[in-house]
Formats: C-alpha cells, sequence, structure tokens
C-alpha cells in the first residue's frame, strides 16, 4: 500500500511539471504579446499622447512593457524551477507570478477609470491644446500630433472647423493668411488653408469624437489584455502550489 501511495505522488508530481511547463511556454509568449501592445502603444500612438492632459494613458502602456519584460523572465525561471524541482526557486517564481498580477490588474484598472474620463478631458482641454499650442516654439509635438489627426481622421479643429479663428496662431502673422491649417485641407498642400470652402477643408465634424472613439477602442485593448493574462495567471499560481506542496522539503 505505501508503494501504491508513492507511485501515486509520483505521478501526480510529474503531471504537474509538465502541466506548469506548457504553462510556461503560453505565458511566455503572452508577455511578449503584452510588451508588444504596450510598446506598440508608445512608439505608433505616441503622438496623441501630447494631446491628452493625463499621463493615465501612457502610464498604462509603460506598465504592460514592464509587465511583458517579467512575464517572459518568469517563464523561462518557472521551467527551471519546474524542471529541478527546487522549492526555493517555486518561490520565487510564484512572488513573480503574484507581482505580474497584480500589474496587469493594475493597468487593467486605469485603463477601466480613464476610459470613464477620456470624454470630459477631451471636451475640456482638446479645443484649448490645438488652438493655444498648434506651431509654438518647443510645442512641435503638438503640432506633429494636430496635423497627423486632422489628415488621418479626416476632420479640422476640436468640434468643428471653425474652432481655428480662436487660434494664437491663425491670428498671427505665420499663418500667412490661413484661415485653416493646411492639415485641415481634403488635399493638403501648401498654402491650402488660405481658402475656406467644403470642398477644400473638412467641414462635418471636428476631431474630438474621433480621437475619444479611437483611444477608447485602444483603452479597450489594453485592459483586456492586462485583465486577460491576469485571469489566466491564476492557473500558473494555482499549479505552483500544488507542486510546492507535493515537493520534498530541500536541506539548505
Amino acid at each position: 500500500m505505501r508503494e501504491y501511495n508513492e507511485n501515486k505522488e509520483t505521478c501526480g508530481t510529474i503531471c504537474l511539471k509538465y502541466l506548469l511547463f506548457i504553462f510556461n511556454f503560453f505565458f511566455w509568449l503572452a508577455g511578449g504579446a503584452v510588451m508588444a501592445v504596450g510598446i506598440w502603444t508608445l512608439i505608433e500612438k505616441s503622438d496623441y499622447i501630447s494631446l491628452l492632459q493625463s499621463n493615465t494613458y501612457m502610464a498604462t502602456a509603460y506598465i504592460l512593457v514592464v509587465a511583458g519584460v517579467v512575464v517572459m523572465i518568469t517563464g523561462i525561471l518557472g521551467c527551471c524551477a519546474t524542471f529541478r524541482e527546487q522549492r526555493n526557486l517555486l518561490r520565487v517564481y510564484f512572488i513573480l507570478l503574484l507581482c505580474i498580477f497584480l500589474l496587469e490588474i493594475i493597468a487593467g484598472i486605469l485603463a477601466y477609470i480613464y476610459y470613464q474620463q477620456l470624454s470630459t478631458e477631451l471636451k475640456q482641454n482638446l479645443k484649448n491644446t490645438m488652438t493655444q499650442k498648434y506651431e509654438k516654439k518647443g510645442e512641435e509635438h503638438v503640432t506633429k500630433a494636430v496635423d497627423k489627426l486632422q489628415q488621418e481622421f479626416k476632420c479640422c479643429g476640436s468640434h468643428n472647423a471653425s474652432d481655428w479663428s480662436d487660434s494664437d496662431w491663425i491670428k498671427s502673422s505665420k499663418a500667412s493668411m490661413r484661415k485653416f491649417p493646411d492639415s485641415c485641407c481634403k488635399t493638403p498642400v501648401e498654402f491650402c488653408g488660405q481658402r475656406d470652402h467644403p470642398s477644400n477643408i473638412y467641414k462635418e465634424g471636428g476631431c474630438i469624437t474621433k480621437l475619444e472613439n479611437f483611444i477608447q477602442e485602444h483603452l479597450k485593448i489594453i485592459g483586456a489584455v492586462g485583465i486577460g493574462i491576469a485571469c489566466v495567471q491564476i492557473f500558473g499560481m494555482i499549479f505552483t502550489c500544488c507542486l510546492y506542496r507535493s515537493l520534498k522539503s530541500e536541506p539548505y
């Protein structure tokens, strides 16, 4: 009977080892995906970050990058801990899993909170950002973001094209008689912003709604990735605890 129980325990341990190894392999791949989403946000969408008052959007991206790097390192550590059957390594692995779990939960919560606040923030600040900082010295990143926003989403101004009449740049000599930035033109060429006509300027709707929808969709991705990977980690922590308990204590 004793021999049967030992064999049963050995089979259970082996099953747990392979389950944890498979988990770590997919966990490592997931870490790469998490890091990729964070880097994509920071590189490809960084222009629009300068149009936002809050740093929450950027913070969630940085959290995903950090979490992704730690996940990939943790996945390798988990494989080593599993096949060496070292309780000390398993303890470290579990603690890292728990830290990553908390990071991704935080990223998901931040994304959700900012999703709720985004509309109010844009309504309060986007027009002022566009009209007061456009083409200002030291605000080149805002100018680039505004031009990209208006061309990419085929819009003009925050609420509509008339917002530009309040612009410091339009009122200055630097505008060279333009009524709108050239990026408001349907076919952007130099000084095309001088001609105020619906056939030339994007008159229908402003950029605020389009930017809001764009960022909200991306926040959904960030939140889903963070919460989704965090939920998967629960299984990893359960497997780790089971394997830890099934191994005999090792002498220090």
